[in-house]
């Protein structure tokens, strides 16, 4: 079975499309970027893409009835990630993104990194295995 660039879930679809409606007239879309911050050295960020923005350069990625773009030169690094919209216990809604190509994360969770050794060799198992 090939595995799905990026799973939008049907919580996630229904926040996507909700902030969609109420963005700034032109808003072409939202984009899912990856920004350098914090101890581990990327973090996720949703942004509006403004009307004067180029979208050539993402990816679009459809599910649930909503679509995201991301950055083509990201696209690698959130292969088979999962965006979801939670709810904490406290009543505290927010994306939740669950991306097996994450190789470490700072104690807070705010930031992430990725080893490109790492997909590298499982990208190899994946290859030997198929053989």
């Amino acid at each position: 079975m090939k595995p799905t660039p990026i799973i939008i879930t049907e919580k996630a679809a229904k926040q996507i499309t909700a902030l969609l409606d109420k963005a700034p007239d032109g808003t072409k879309g939202l984009r899912l970027n990856v920004k350098p911050t914090g101890c581990s050295g990327n973090s996720y960020v949703m942004e509006y893409i403004k009307p004067d923005e180029n979208i050539l350069g993402d990816d679009r990625f459809d599910g649930a009835g909503a679509s995201l773009y991301i950055p083509k030169m990201h696209s690698w690094m959130l292969f088979g990630m999962q965006v979801d919209y939670i709810t904490d216990e406290l009543g505290n809604s927010r994306f939740d993104f669950q991306n097996p190509n994450e190789t470490g994360r700072c104690g807070c969770g705010e930031s992430f990194h990725v080893s490109v050794e790492e997909l590298q060799k499982r990208k190899d198992q994946a290859d030997s295995a198929r053989s």
